[in-house]
C-alpha cells in the first residue's frame, strides 16, 4: 500500500472521516442497551460433543439443567419451627412465576403401607406438622429408611435440608433466580440460607459481571488517564487514546448486540482488553506526532503517519491473529465469540488510531508551545529509563542474553507444574456464600455436579426397570456417588410397602398397577418422559479432581457396554463428563491457538517487513514472555482454567506490538545510516518511550481486574500485566541485544 497517499487522503478528508466515525458510534452505541448477559456455561457447550449435546437434551426434556437449590442450615432440622420455615420457603418459591416444581421436606412424596392399603402422600403433613419427639423420630426413620432421600434431602448430621426447584422452559433464568433470592430472604428466617444450582450460579455470575463493568471499567479509565497525563502533559495525549478505546468498545459491543449475541462470563473482559489495546495504537501515533512537532517538521500529521502507519497496522493485525486463534480448538462457544468480537474491536481501534485520530489532530491542532512543553516534560522516561537502558545494552549485550537464558530456564521448570481446573466454583472467592454453599453440598449432600443416566425403552417393562436398579447400585458403589434417584427406585419403594421387598416386580401388569399410584405426581416429570419411552437416573458427583472424573467415566462405560441393548439403550452424561472434555480442550486449545498465532505472526511480520528473519526476531521476545507466563503459573499454583487459558494468546497479540515497533524503527534508521548504534538508539529513545507509556497504562488497566469479585479474572489481570512487562522488556532488551550482536560488524562508530 502507498502510505504517503493514504496519509494525504486522511488529511484531505478529515471532516468526512470524523463525521463517519461519530455517526457509526452513535448508531452502535444505541444497540448496547439491548445487549443481554448470559453466564450459563451449558449454553456455551458445543453441539458436536456427544456429552454436551445429551446434557442439553436431558435438561430440556427433564428440567435437570434448570434446577436450583436453597440450603437451609441450622443446629437441628427436626424441630417444628424449622419444618414450618421449610414449608414457608417451599410455598414462597412455588408461587413465583416461572417455577414449575418445588420439592422439600415439607411436600416430598412418601410411600407407606398400612392396614388400609398403600398411601402415596407427603413425607410431612403440612397441615399437621410433627411436634413431639415421637413424631420427629418417626420422620427421621422414614427418611433414613428411604434410599432416595437418605443424605439427599436432610443431611446425616441433621443440620441442613434442601428445597429444590425447577424452572419452566420459557422462564427467564436471571429474573426467576433473583426473585427466589429476594423473596426467600424477605421472610427473614433465623436459619442460614444458601443458594446453589445452575440458575443461581448463572445469576450470581451475571450480577458480578455487571458489578465489574460498572465499577472496574471507570476505574481503569481514570488510572490510564492519569498515566497518560503525566506521560504527555497534553489534552490530545490524554483524550485521544481514551476516545479510541471508547469507540472500539462501543463498536464491538454494539455489533455483538446487533448480531444477537449475549455477553458471557468471558466476553465481559472485552471492554478492559479494548481499553488497553485501543489506547496503545493511539499512544504510538500521538507520540510520533509530538516528536515531529519538536523538530518543526512540515506537515506533521501526514509525515508522522508515514512512519507509524505500517507498524501500527502490523501490530493490530498480529493482535487480531492472537484473538482469532481462539476459534481453533476452543471447546466453549463463549471463547470463540470472545476471540471474534475482541479481534473486531482491536481492528476498529487500529483504524480509529490511523484515520480518526490524525483527522481530529489536523482539525484541532495544539499550539507548538504545547507540543514542545509535552516533549520536554516527558524527559523523565528518557533520562531515567531509556538512556540508562540503552547504555547498559551497548555495554553488556551478552550479559543481557545470559540473564534472559537463566530466567527462561527457571520458567521452563515451572511449566511442568501447571495445574488445570474446570471447576466453575473457582470463580468465587473463599468465604463467598456461593462457595460456602458448594462446600455444604459436597460435604453433606454428595456434591453439586449432576450426573444423568438416560434409558430408552418401555419404562414399565420389568427388565428395563431392573436394569435401572442395577445401574443405581453400580453407580453408588463409586466413592464419588452417594445416592441416586429414579422412577425404578420409586416403584421399588411402593413394592416394599406392599410386598415387603425393595425390588422391581416380575410382571408388567403389577408394575402398571403400582405406576397408577404415582400418576399425576409432579416428581414423575423429573424421571420419565410423557410417552414413557425414556427415563433417567439422577445423581451427583462429589470430587472436583479430573482424574477421579476420568476413572468414574471409564467405570460407568463398562456397565453401559455390558447392559445396553436394543430394548434398553443406555447413555450417560453430566458435568463430570463435560469437564473431562473441557479439561482436555484446555491443553489442545492452548497449544493450538498459540502455535497458530506464533506461526502467522512470524509470516505476516516477515512479509510486511520484507524479511523472514525480521519476523523471527520479532517473535523471540513474545515467545520468551509466554514461557515466563506459564512458568509463573506453574511456580505460583495459578491453574489453567477457562479464563486464564485466554492469557497467552491475548498476551501474544498485545505484546508482539512492542517488538514490531522496535524492529520497524530499527530497520527504518538502519537502512538510512547503516549504523546499528544509531538505529537502536533511535528505536529505544523514540519507540521505546511510547512502549514504556503503553506498558504502564496497559498493565494498570489490567491490574484493575485484581478488584474483581471473580477469582479467575483477578489472575487474568495479573498474568496479562506480567506478560506486558516481560514482553516489553524483551522488546527493549532481548531483541536489541540480539540486533547488536548480529549487526556489530556492520556498525560504523
Amino acid at each position: 500500500m502507498n502510505v504517503n497517499k493514504i496519509s494525504e487522503k486522511i488529511v484531505t478528508f478529515k471532516w468526512a472521516i470524523v463525521l463517519f466515525v461519530i455517526i457509526g458510534t452513535l448508531f452502535l452505541g444505541s444497540q448496547i442497551s439491548k445487549l443481554t448477559i448470559d453466564a450459563d456455561i451449558l449454553s456455551s457447550l458445543p453441539d458436536d460433543d456427544k456429552n454436551a449435546l445429551l446434557l442439553k437434551r436431558i435438561g430440556e426434556k427433564f428440567g435437570g439443567n434448570r434446577m436450583g437449590i436453597v440450603i437451609l442450615e441450622t443446629d437441628n432440622i427436626y424441630q417444628t419451627k424449622v419444618i414450618e420455615h421449610v414449608r414457608d420457603l417451599t410455598d414462597t418459591i412455588g408461587k413465583i412465576e416461572g417455577i414449575s416444581s418445588v420439592s422439600s421436606l415439607s411436600n416430598i412424596i412418601n410411600i407407606k403401607g398400612g392396614d388400609s392399603g398403600i398411601e402415596v402422600g407427603g413425607l410431612v403433613d403440612e397441615y399437621n406438622l410433627p411436634t413431639t419427639d415421637e413424631d420427629f423420630t418417626l420422620l427421621r426413620s422414614n427418611i433414613e429408611a428411604n434410599e432416595m432421600y437418605k443424605g439427599s434431602i436432610v443431611s446425616e448430621d441433621m443440620t441442613s435440608t434442601l428445597i429444590i426447584f425447577t424452572l419452566d422452559d420459557t422462564a427467564n433464568v436471571n429474573e426467576v433466580a433473583r426473585t427466589v433470592i429476594d423473596k426467600t430472604q424477605a421472610l427473614q428466617l433465623p436459619e442460614k440460607l444458601y443458594y446453589i444450582g445452575s440458575p443461581m450460579l448463572i445469576t450470581y455470575i451475571a450480577e458480578l459481571m455487571k458489578s465489574d463493568l460498572t465499577m472496574l471499567l471507570p476505574l481503569a479509565f481514570l488510572l490510564i488517564a492519569i498515566i497518560l497525563f503525566f506521560s504527555f502533559r497534553s489534552v490530545s495525549g490524554v483524550l485521544l487514546p481514551l476516545i479510541t478505546a471508547v469507540i472500539a468498545i462501543i463498536w464491538s459491543l454494539g455489533i455483538m448486540s446487533l448480531l444477537g449475541y449475549s455477553m458471557s462470563m468471558i466476553s465481559n473482559n472485552i471492554p478492559i482488553i479494548l481499553l488497553a489495546v485501543g489506547s496503545a495504537y493511539t499512544i504510538h501515533v500521538v507520540n510520533r506526532i509530538n516528536a515531529l512537532k519538536a523538530t518543526n517538521t512540515e506537515n506533521v500529521v501526514s509525515t508522522a503517519l508515514n512512519y507509524v502507519m505500517v507498524p501500527v497496522f502490523l501490530a493490530a493485525v498480529t493482535t487480531v491473529i492472537g484473538f482469532v486463534s481462539f476459534i481453533f480448538g476452543a471447546y466453549l462457544e463463549m471463547i470463540v465469540e470472545f476471540g471474534i468480537f475482541t479481534a473486531f474491536g482491536t481492528f476498529v481501534a487500529c483504524l480509529i488510531s490511523i484515520f480518526f485520530v490524525p483527522a481530529v489532530i489536523q482539525i484541532f491542532p495544539e499550539s507548538k508551545k504545547t507540543g514542545k512543553t509535552a516533549v520536554v516534560k516527558n524527559t523523565f522516561i528518557t533520562n531515567y529509563i531509556l538512556i540508562p537502558l540503552k547504555k547498559g545494552l551497548f555495554k553488556n549485550p551478552k550479559l543481557t542474553l545470559g540473564i534472559w537464558i537463566v530466567v527462561l530456564g527457571i520458567s521452563v521448570i515451572g511449566i511442568f507444574s501447571i495445574k488445570r481446573s474446570v471447576d466453575i466454583q473457582e470463580y468465587f472467592k473463599k468465604g463467598n456464600p456461593t462457595r460456602e454453599a458448594e462446600r455444604i453440598m459436597v460435604e453433606k449432600f454428595g456434591g453439586t455436579k449432576p450426573v444423568f443416566m438416560l434409558f430408552k425403552g418401555d419404562m414399565q417393562n420389568p427388565e428395563v426397570l431392573k436394569t435401572m436398579m442395577a445401574a443405581s447400585e453400580y453407580m453408588e458403589a463409586s466413592p464419588d456417588i452417594y445416592t441416586s434417584m429414579s422412577v425404578a427406585k420409586l416403584i421399588a419403594e411402593i413394592n416394599l410397602a406392599i410386598m415387603g421387598e425393595r425390588e422391581i416386580p416380575e410382571e408388567q401388569d403389577m408394575i402398571e398397577q403400582l405406576w397408577f399410584l404415582l400418576d399425576g405426581n409432579e416428581i414423575m416429570q423429573r424421571f420419565v418422559s410423557e410417552d414413557l419411552t425414556e427415563g433417567i437416573i439422577i445423581s451427583k458427583f462429589r470430587s472436583p479432581d479430573n482424574q477421579a472424573k476420568k476413572k468414574f467415566a471409564a467405570y460407568m462405560n463398562e456397565f453401559i457396554e455390558e447392559y445396553s441393548t436394543e430394548a434398553c439403550e443406555i447413555q450417560i452424561t453430566g458435568m463430570p463428563f463435560v469437564d473431562i472434555t473441557m479439561d482436555r480442550s484446555l491443553i489442545n486449545s492452548q497449544l493450538g491457538s498459540i502455535s497458530i498465532a506464533i506461526l502467522f505472526v512470524i509470516l505476516i511480520v516477515g512479509f510486511m517487513l520484507k524479511s523472514a528473519l525480521n519476523g523471527l526476531y520479532a517473535s523471540i521476545p513474545i515467545i520468551a514472555a509466554i514461557i515466563i507466563l506459564f512458568g509463573v503459573m506453574g511456580l505460583t499454583g495459578i491453574s489453567l482454567n477457562i479464563a486464564t487459558v485466554l492469557v497467552a494468546s491475548v498476551a501474544l497479540g498485545i505484546g508482539i506490538d512492542y517488538s514490531i515497533h522496535i524492529i520497524s524503527h530499527f530497520n527504518e534508521t538502519f537502512e538510512k545510516t547503516n549504523n546499528a548504534v544509531k538505529a537502536i538508539d533511535d528505536a529505544i529513545l523514540i519507540s521505546g518511550k511510547a512502549i514504556v507509556i503503553n506498558v504502564i497504562s496497559v498493565s494498570v488497566g489490567f491490574l484493575v481486574l485484581v478488584f474483581s469479585d471473580m477469582v479467575p479474572l483477578q489472575y487474568f489481570g495479573i498474568l496479562i500485566a506480567l506478560s506486558m512487562v516481560s514482553s516489553s522488556l524483551g522488546a527493549m532488551t532481548l531483541l536489541p541485544s540480539i540486533l547488536i550482536l548480529i549487526h556489530r560488524k556492520k556498525t560504523d562508530n
